[in-house]
């Protein structure tokens, strides 16, 4: 579970980035203002990524990134328009508020991660594409392959040790049938 992020922290980081960047909207600056001075409001906002997912998502751009300039996000709506936006804020400071802001190197920017938090809403297989699916898979068949292989090896080994033909005759079988299994890709690209 994550701490929460304080309003001292957040309305710290909204005045740095405000003193570091230029937003695409001038509206976007009027926005994260309003939020810096209102308590109740800051208490509610949560810096995140994707907001497109969240139930009320805000998305923010500065002149140095190639995203959109602004989006708001409510439910299934969304709107371009800043000023639809703030009044919305404006109306709802007791419901939760999701900001993501695009800038330059905001992956790497210490004052961003500090007030980062993970999003809730964003769907489990979203960051999982289909190239990474198959290769879950192939690696999870190589795994089994690999622990049948050696288990059956060892079966064999405790079957010449015994000096048990049958065994060791099944056991080979066995062992050839899963040798003689075809798989899409070879293991070693995985």
């Amino acid at each position: 579970m994550q701490t929460p992020v304080s309003a001292k922290d957040k309305k710290s980081f909204i005045q740095w980035f405000l003193n570091h960047y230029q937003l695409k909207k001038r509206e976007s600056v009027w926005i994260l203002n309003y939020i810096v001075n209102h308590q109740k409001l800051l208490d509610n906002v949560h810096f995140v990524r994707e907001a497109k997912f969240c139930p009320r998502g805000l998305i923010m751009s500065s002149q140095c990134s190639d995203a959109v300039p602004f989006r708001f996000y409510k439910k299934q709506l969304v709107t371009t328009d800043a000023e639809k936006a703030f009044h919305d804020i404006r109306m709802n400071q007791h419901e939760p508020l999701y900001i993501q802001l695009n800038f330059n190197k905001s992956y790497q920017s210490i004052f961003y991660a500090a007030v980062l938090v993970e999003n809730p809403f964003i769907p489990d297989d979203y960051f999982i594409t289909g190239e990474d699916q198959d290769l879950a898979k192939r690696l999870l068949e190589k795994t089994i392959y690999d622990y049948q292989q050696q288990a059956i090896l060892k079966k064999i080994d405790e079957a010449l040790d015994k000096r048990d033909q049958q065994a060791f005759t099944e056991l080979t079988d066995h062992l050839r049938k899963l040798n003689n299994m075809t798989f899409d890709q070879p293991f070693g690209q995985i």
